[in-house]
C-alpha cells in the first residue's frame, strides 16, 4: 500500500503531494514502483494534530480521486475516519476505507462501507491525534490492541460486513511507545487470529528513528527493516512512502517465506 497524502501538515511529506495533479502523478508513480493499494489521505493524524472537516477533506481528495479513478485499475484506499468523506469517496470509484481510528470516531463508517460493498482498515489508536503521545500506558500492548481489535471486528460484521472484507492494523506509533512498537512487531501473528487481514504501517516514523536520530525521509533502511519484520511476523500488507524499495524488501521476505513452508 503506497501513501499519498492530499495535506499541507502530514509529519514525513505534509504540501508535497496538496495540489491535485501532483498527487496523481505521485500515485501513479507508486503504482508504477509496485504498489498493489495506493491510499490518498486529506487528514493528518500526526501527534499533535487537530484533524480537518469534512469539506476540506473532500475538497482534497474528490479531484485527485475522480482523475486516478479515470486512468487506473488500482485499488484506491481512502484515509478518513469520516463517514460522510468515505461515502462520497465510495460513491466516486474508491475501492476501501482506512480507519484510523478504529470505527471510534464515526461509528457509522462500517455501515457505510457495507453499503458500498467496501473494504475496511480498522485501526487502533490509544486516545485521539492531539493528545495520544502524551499520556502513554505502561506494560505489554499486544492484549490490549488485541481486545480493541476483535471488538472492531465483532461490529463490522454485525453492520454486515464479511470477512474477507477487513484488515486489522496494529497502529505502530500511535499511542505507543518506542518499546511498545516493537512488542507489537514481535507478537504480530497474535493479530492473526482475528479472521482478518493484517496491515503494518511503519513507514519512516518516530521509533524507526530512534537509533539513528535521521529525519522522516531518510529512514529508509529503518522503515526496510520494520517492514521485513512486519511480513516475517504475519503482515499481509504494508503501508508505505517508499514503494519501489519496500517492494523489493515484501518480496525477498515473500521468497524466503515460500522456502521454508516448502
Amino acid at each position: 500500500m503506497g501513501i499519498v497524502n492530499v495535506t499541507p501538515d502530514s509529519f514525513s511529506d505534509g504540501g508535497r503531494y496538496l495540489d491535485s495533479n501532483a498527487a496523481v502523478v505521485h500515485a501513479l508513480k507508486l503504482v508504477e514502483d509496485g504498489a498493489d493499494i495506493v491510499d490518498l489521505g486529506a487528514e493528518s493524524t500526526r501527534p499533535g494534530s487537530t484533524g480537518s472537516s469534512d469539506a476540506e477533506q473532500l475538497n482534497r481528495l474528490l479531484p485527485v480521486l475522480e482523475k486516478l479513478r479515470k486512468i487506473t485499475d488500482s485499488v484506491l484506499s481512502i484515509d478518513t475516519r469520516s463517514s460522510v468523506v468515505a461515502r462520497e469517496c465510495l460513491e466516486l470509484g474508491a475501492d476501501m476505507i482506512n480507519d484510523v481510528s478504529g470505527l471510534e470516531h464515526d461509528h457509522a463508517l462500517a455501515d457505510v462501507c457495507h453499503e458500498c460493498g467496501a473494504g475496511l482498515v480498522i485501526m487502533h489508536m490509544r486516545g485521539k491525534p492531539e493528545t495520544m503521545q502524551t499520556t502513554l500506558a505502561e506494560g505489554n500492548p499486544v492484549p490490549e490492541v488485541k481486545r480493541f481489535l476483535e471488538s472492531a471486528v465483532a461490529r463490522c460484521l454485525d453492520a454486515g460486513l464479511d470477512r474477507e472484507h477487513l484488515l486489522v492494523d496494529p497502529g505502530l506509533g500511535f499511542g505507543k511507545s518506542f518499546e511498545q512498537n516493537h512488542q507489537l512487531l514481535n507478537d504480530l501473528c497474535e493479530l492473526t487470529t482475528l479472521g482478518a487481514g493484517v496491515l503494518v504501517g511503519p513507514s519512516r516514523k518516530a521509533f524507526t528513528g530512534e537509533l539513528s536520530g535521521l529525519p522522516p525521509d531518510a529512514r529508509q533502511f529503518s522503515t526496510a527493516a520494520a517492514v521485513a519484520i512486519a511480513i516475517l511476523h504475519g503482515a499481509d500488507i504494508v503501508r508505505v512512502h517508499d514503494v519501489k524499495e519496500m517492494r523489493e524488501v515484501s518480496d525477498f521476505c515473500d521468497r524466503f517465506r515460500s522456502v521454508h513452508a516448502a
